[in-house]
C-alpha cells in the first residue's frame, strides 16, 4: 500500500514538472542553430543582428508533438549586429543589462497543434521580466547524420515589443518617429541533436 502511495507520488511529481511521456530528448547544436532578430532604426530599414551563445533541450514527442517541450537559455552578452559599439550599448543598461540580467530564458508551458504547423506557448523572461509568448513553428525533420546522430530541425518566429520587457531606451527624430523600433521580430532555426 505504502509502495503505492510513493509511485502515485513519483507519477504526480513527474506530470507537474511537465515531462513528456514517450518523448526522445535532443540538445540544441549552438553551431547549426540561428537565434536572429530584426529592429526597424530610423524608420526607413531594418537592423539584423543574432545571439552567438545559446542552449537549450528539446524532449521531442514524434507521436504526439503536442506533448513536446523546450527550454532556451541566451547569453544576452553575446548579441551581435555586426557592429562593436552599437552591441556594446545593446549590453548596457539602456537595453539589455547584460551585467545584472545576464540570461534570456525560454521555458515552453504548452505546445497546440495550429494548421498544419504548431504553437510553443511559453515564458519568456529578458531583464528579469516574464511575458507569455506564443511561438507559430514547424517541424522541418528528423535525419540520421553521416557520424550516427539523430538529428531535429525545426523553425519559428515571432514578434514582441521590447518595452514590455523594459528595453525602453530610445531618441525621437526631427522628422518624426524614433530611433529604434519597439517591435522586435525574431527569427530561430533550429538544429538539436538526440542524446544517446
Amino acid at each position: 500500500m505504502q509502495l503505492n502511495k510513493i509511485a502515485s507520488a513519483i507519477i504526480m511529481s513527474l506530470m507537474w514538472t511537465g515531462v513528456a511521456w514517450g518523448a526522445d530528448n535532443y540538445v540544441i547544436d549552438p553551431v547549426h542553430s540561428t537565434v536572429g532578430f530584426a529592429v526597424r532604426h530610423l524608420v526607413i530599414s531594418n537592423v539584423k543582428g543574432k545571439f552567438k551563445e545559446f542552449s537549450g533541450t528539446i524532449a521531442y514527442d514524434p507521436q504526439d508533438i503536442t506533448k513536446s517541450s523546450v527550454t532556451v537559455t541566451i547569453k544576452a552578452a553575446s548579441i551581435d549586429t555586426g557592429d562593436n559599439e552599437r552591441d556594446k550599448h545593446l549590453r548596457s543598461a539602456d537595453f539589455l543589462a547584460a551585467d545584472q540580467y545576464p540570461e534570456i530564458k525560454f521555458v515552453s508551458k504548452r505546445i497546440q497543434k495550429k494548421g498544419s504547423g504548431y504553437i510553443c506557448v511559453g515564458d519568456l523572461t529578458i531583464r528579469g521580466v516574464t511575458k507569455e509568448v506564443a511561438i507559430p513553428f514547424k517541424i522541418t525533420g528528423t535525419i540520421k547524420d553521416p557520424w550516427g546522430n539523430t538529428r531535429l530541425g525545426a523553425e519559428g518566429s515571432l514578434s514582441i515589443n521590447r518595452q514590455h520587457y523594459g528595453v525602453s531606451w530610445n531618441r525621437n527624430l526631427d522628422a518624426g518617429g524614433v530611433v529604434v523600433g519597439d517591435t522586435v521580430n525574431i527569427e530561430l532555426i533550429v538544429e538539436a541533436i538526440k542524446k544517446k
